[in-house]
């Protein structure tokens, strides 16, 4: 029978009471495994300790003096291989922005075991997943010059989309999807597991659009038309931004906070 290793957690919580009560049930879980290695007791100390070290999950209290969870989130979410993130929190009503930095669970305390299990169970699965892609990704160099491919099964087959092709992938509802200049193709997956394998080639420009730099032609303000904007920093139905995409000739929605980073890519091009 094949075992996996214990998920490697970070708990960050200001109360150490709270900590010591998530460690208790965490290390009383048996399936599936895993282990306590580091507790911080803010953002701050938290963010300095992945600095020089790595874990799969952090357990995250939202409401802290100083770098709050959201922000400790925010801040990991453009990391390589940034660890899963799950919210404990007593307060329910951040569960929306929580869930828009893609968290993968949201708890409220007290927390209940089976809660906690559930969660450390899509914790694993998702560990599974990132090891898979990696290693489909290692096996995915053809010979010649094609360079690294996207593995898509679509219809019962499987495709081989080269990634200079990719001009975007976007989040729709439960899948993504993948652009080339030619064709749309529906792909099962979540825009930060992709944004850590693929690296400096792409720039998350909104929280729902991974986009090629190659392919970013220009910025500029737009009128959102689907309400994209919404919820992410910008009036939806007013003045936000939005870049176009080569080949395709399409808009898509930019976060204030990535039209910084926008324009660095687009002055690299030059």
């Amino acid at each position: 029978m094949l075992t996996h290793p214990p998920l490697k957690i970070l708990i960050v919580d200001d109360e150490p009471l709270a900590r010591l009560r998530l460690r208790g049930l965490v290390e009383a879980n048996d399936e599936p495994r895993a282990e306590v290695i580091a507790e911080a007791s803010s953002g701050e100390q938290a963010l300095n300790w992945l600095r020089d070290h790595g874990c799969d999950l952090v357990l995250l209290d939202v409401q802290m003096p100083g770098l709050d969870g959201l922000g400790l989130a925010q801040l990991l979410r453009g990391r390589p291989f940034a660890p899963s993130i799950v919210f404990v929190t007593a307060h329910a009503q951040h569960a929306l922005e929580a869930f828009e930095l893609e968290a993968l669970d949201y708890l409220t305390k007290p927390v209940r075991r089976e809660r906690l299990q559930a969660s450390l169970a899509r914790a694993a699965l998702r560990q599974e997943e990132r090891a898979a892609a990696k290693a489909r990704d290692q096996q995915a160099q053809p010979a010649g010059d094609e360079g690294p491919v996207i593995n898509i099964t679509e219809r019962g087959r499987l495709l081989r989309v080269p990634l200079s092709e990719v001009l975007y992938f976007k989040a729709e509802l439960k899948y993504l999807t993948l652009r080339t200049a030619t064709h749309s193709h529906v792909m099962d997956g979540s825009l930060s597991d992709l944004e850590q394998r693929l690296g400096e080639r792409f720039l998350r420009v909104h929280r729902n659009a991974l986009v090629a730099k190659s392919a970013v032609r220009e910025l500029e303000r737009h009128v959102p038309t689907d309400g994209s904007a919404e919820g992410d920093g910008d009036l939806g139905g007013e003045m936000g931004w939005a870049v176009r995409i080569a080949h395709v000739n399409e808009w898509l929605a930019v976060s204030r906070r990535q039209v910084a980073a926008v324009r660095e890519a687009l002055a690299g091009q030059r």
